[in-house]
Parts: structure tokens; sequence; C-alpha cells
């Protein structure tokens, strides 16, 4: 699949460069003290849980960021349904290198994979509704580039991936402003004086709020902790005016229902924080 726009090239090097040197500092010692340095070997990705694989991209890159040398082979890609047994891929050349850069490319498919299969489980509650599921920036700290990946991986779909790249005026925004009304005439002349393009949501919290933001003429307007029939009453009123977005301690059991709605979007920190990471192994073959 197409790697989100946020997957650039310099965000990668970025995050495997320091990655790598969490890890390694001055040196894999249990690897430069055991492994001849001319010793070349194979070792297998292997598949321990049923899960949506993700990561497979990344653990190329990773690895020849490392060593333009290595060798991959692969048998799956990114967002394929994988059993126990199934072998992702077969990376071959310096022992060291694969040794080195081994437990990088486990952790990082394991989340990943954790995340992607957790989202198309949710994902799959959402066929047949016009509702799009999206994650947040619930997200581990110098993580998100592979969290987010993963999502989309998963079948979801990326909110905004940061501060930068939209305007949310969130319930302490409007608390410390004053109101809805006047946050969003403040953040349309930030918009204007320093020419952004960037879409507005404002989060509300009952059918009120909802009515002024209506007013206000935001982009998306977030209905945040509210029961199935508010959102109800909050969705008709909206009326197509803007997108809404469903969000707030959303479970996978109320997903086809909170969809019946007819909200745009339902947001889920979930996805992020609450994957349960797969077992997946890197194994040397003989």
């Amino acid at each position: 699949m197409k790697k989100p726009a946020y997957v650039t090239d310099k965000a990668l090097k970025q995050f495997i460069k320091n990655a790598l040197e969490e890890d390694i500092q001055d040196g894999d010692h249990s690897t430069l003290s055991t492994i001849p340095k001319d010793l070349e070997q194979s070792a297998k990705l292997l598949v321990k849980q049923d899960c949506i694989i993700a990561g497979v991209e990344l653990a190329k890159i990773i690895f020849k960021t490392f060593d333009k040398n290595l060798k991959i082979e692969f048998f799956v890609k990114d967002g394929d349904a994988v059993k126990i047994g199934d072998i992702a891929f077969v990376v071959t050349g310096s022992a060291r290198s694969i040794l080195s850069t081994e437990r990088l490319v486990l952790n990082c498919m394991q989340r990943m994979s954790g995340i992607a299969t957790l989202t198309h489980d949710w994902d799959s509650r959402l066929v047949g509704t016009k509702t799009k599921l999206l994650d947040t920036r619930k997200t581990t700290p110098n993580f998100r580039i592979c969290e987010k990946w993963a999502v989309a991986i998963g079948g979801g779909t990326n909110h905004r991936y940061g501060l930068y790249d939209m305007i949310m005026l969130k319930d302490n925004h409007i608390d410390y402003n004053g109101s809805i009304t006047n946050a969003v005439k403040m953040a349309k002349d930030y918009i204007k004086k320093n020419k952004k393009k960037l879409k507005i949501e404002v989060e509300t919290r009952n059918l009120e709020e909802v009515r002024e933001a209506i007013n206000a003429k935001v982009d998306r307007i977030m209905l945040d902790n509210m029961d199935v029939q508010m959102m109800k009453e909050a969705v008709k009123m909206i009326n197509g005016l803007c997108e809404s977005e469903a969000s707030g301690g959303i479970t996978r059991d109320q997903l086809k229902e909170i969809a019946s709605t007819g909200v745009t979007y339902i947001s889920a920190g979930a996805l992020t924080h609450s994957a349960e990471n797969m077992d997946l192994s890197l194994k040397a073959l003989k």
C-alpha cells in the first residue's frame, strides 16, 4: 500500500537513527565479541500469532539503513492477514547486521501489527455504513509515525497528525477562551493573518454547544461523550452543514450503533493506546 504523506524519508531516517542510537550507543558488544565480522547468515521473520501484519516495509527500511548490503525476500506485504507459522520474510547478509537490528525490527513490527489488527477488527464493524474510523493523538511519544501508519495499514483513517495540521478547539480551549463563538472567530482571524490552510474542529459537550458551533461555521463538530440519542439529535441539527465526529470512551461494541446516527467519523484512542503487541520472532536459519 502507498505510504501516508507523513511517512517521509526524512522522518523515517530521523526515527531509525534515534532508535538505533538508543539501543546500540558505542556498540552491540554481545555481537561484536562473539560473531566474526565476515560471517554471513540468514534469518526468518516467524509469525507466532494470527494477525494483520504491519511494519514489513519499515523492516526493509531499517535493515537497509543499517546495512545496504542486506537482502530481504518478502512473502507477505503490509495489511495481509497472516497465521501462526507463516514466514513474513527472510533476511540474508552480515550476521552482525542482522543481530544488531533484530530488536528494533521486532519492536516496530509487533507493535504495528497489534495496532493494525485491532484497527481492522474495529473497522470491519463499520462495513455497510458511511462512517469512517479515526485514530487520535493518543500515541507513544517519538513513535507516532509507526502507530498512525499501522492504523492506516489496518484500514483506519488518520486524524490530524499533530498540533500543526488542524485547529481543534477542545473543552479546555473553550473554557480558557470563554466561548465557542469567540474562540472560532479568533481561530479564523489567526488563519487569515498567518495565511494558513487549516480546518477548524470544535469539541462540544451538549446540544447547546453544537448549535453554537454550527452558527460559528466550523469544518467539523466533535460530539464528545454523548449518548446515542443525543448524537442523533446533534447530527440532525448539523444536517450536513459540516462534518461530525463521535468521540470519548468509544468501545468496539458501540461502533455499529454509533454509526447508525449518521456521524461522519468515529475517533478512538484505543486503536493506539490499547492495542496488544503481536507475537513475532526473528529466527536464525540453520
